[in-house]
Order: C-alpha cells, then structure tokens, then sequence
C-alpha cells in the first residue's frame, strides 16, 4: 500500500494507552499503537502527535478544584503521556522529538512552531505535550491547532469507536455510522467528533479529520494510505 497523506497528525486519547487498565500506562498497548506509526514513517509519512491526559487526569471533572489549577495538570499528564510514547517508538529504531506548550526544559524541548517543522522535515516524529498551554481548551483543540501550524494533510483521530454516528452507539443499537459528513452537519447536529472549537478550527483552515477505533492499531497505518477505516469529516462532502 502506498501513503496517501504526505504529513498527518494523529491524536491519541489517554485513554487509548491505558489498555485494559483503564488508567495509567499499559506499555505493551503503547508499543502495539506505535508499532504502525514506524510503518508509517518507513513509507516516507511525516508525522506527529498529539496526547490527551485521561488516563491519569480530567480538568473539567476536578470538582471544586479551581479550573485553570485543574488544566494545568491535565496539562502535565499530557506530558507523561508524551513521554511514554516517545520511549515506545524510540524502541522501534525512530527519531523522536518531545515539544511542550509549558516549558520544562530538562525533559523536552518548547514548542516552537519552525523547530518542529524542521524536525519533521528530517523525518523525526514530534509528539506535542502540554495541549495548547492555555487553560480552557482541551488537546481536541490542540490537536487541531498544531495540525494547522504545521500544515498537516489531515487530523487522525484515534478512539475508542469506529467513526462518528448520528447517536451514541452504545445507547442505540440502531445508530447509523457516517462513511463521509461535513464540518457544518457536525456543529449543526452536536455530534462528538470534536469539541466544537476543535471542530471550527478545522472547518475554517479546511483541514479535514478521519475518526477511526484504535482497537486495531493497524487502522494507523490503513488510514494513511487511505482506506476506508472510520469517518472523514470535511467541508464539503465528497
């Protein structure tokens, strides 16, 4: 198969790296997710990536917790996260780069948007820590984001569902699933692809999203060679 997409970034939930724990780390779930992203890179992909936080902390369920005090920990286990799958690809002979929104010099680098654009440009993946640094967003929207900054084909959204339905498939059985659905039905109809500011950042720098399950790592590498493996969210439909 040949890659479809030249620069792509993948989004993985922290979820998605706890296995059947279902928090923390799972390593031996980290190195089968990562094991199609060294295909992807042997075929010439550039890529990076940006983490979630969920398996160790969520800011928005915090409670009382003062809510900036909250993301800033989310923040942080985002970063943990980070490392863990620079470790797992590292093992897999790749070069990797760790960038972080909140500077912490002695264990990755700062984002800085032209460093990483070199850094991809010499085939090294960048896995991006930290979401956009700023309370209030989630790593949806930072996703979105360094998928913008550094000219992405597409957004690869892995998850725990195979695409985005028009209900939740876990409540209805009958729930119908999109092959194709446009940013504009996505905000309309409130379905969880992104949140809607990831959504509209994506729907104004017509940059489009493929939501695909990561219970089969190898969807990674289907998914950039354009298979047909989940939903893609565009501007128009195709």
């Amino acid at each position: 198969m040949q890659p479809k997409y030249k620069r792509v970034l993948l989004k993985l939930s922290g979820e998605s790296l706890a296995g059947a724990a279902k928090h923390g780390i799972d390593f031996d779930t980290v190195l089968k997710i990562c094991e199609p992203v060294k295909k992807c890179v042997d075929a010439g992909v550039q890529v990076g990536i940006v983490v979630g936080g969920g398996n160790f902390w969520r800011g928005r369920a915090s409670g009382e917790m003062d809510r900036t005090r909250a993301d800033h920990m989310g923040m942080l286990a985002t970063t943990i996260n980070a490392l863990g799958v620079c470790d797992a690809l590292e093992q897999f002979g790749l070069d990797v780069r760790v960038m972080t929104a909140i500077s912490m010099q002695e264990v990755a680098e700062p984002y800085i948007r032209n460093k990483a654009m070199a850094h991809l440009n010499k085939g090294r993946v960048v896995i991006f820590g930290c979401g956009t640094g700023n309370p209030f967003f989630s790593t949806d929207t930072a996703a979105a984001l360094r998928a913008v900054e550094i000219e992405a084909d597409i957004i690869m959204k892995a998850t725990m569902v195979d695409g985005v339905y028009d209900s939740d498939p876990k409540l209805n059985p009958g729930a119908k699933k999109y092959d194709t659905i446009t940013f504009r039905e996505v905000l309309n109809k409130n379905l969880a692809v992104m949140d809607s500011t990831a959504s509209a950042l994506c729907k104004d720098n017509d940059l489009p999203i493929l939501v695909f399950s990561i219970d089969d790592p190898e969807n990674i590498y289907r998914a950039v060679c354009g298979e047909n493996v989940g939903t893609v969210v565009t501007n128009e439909a195709e």
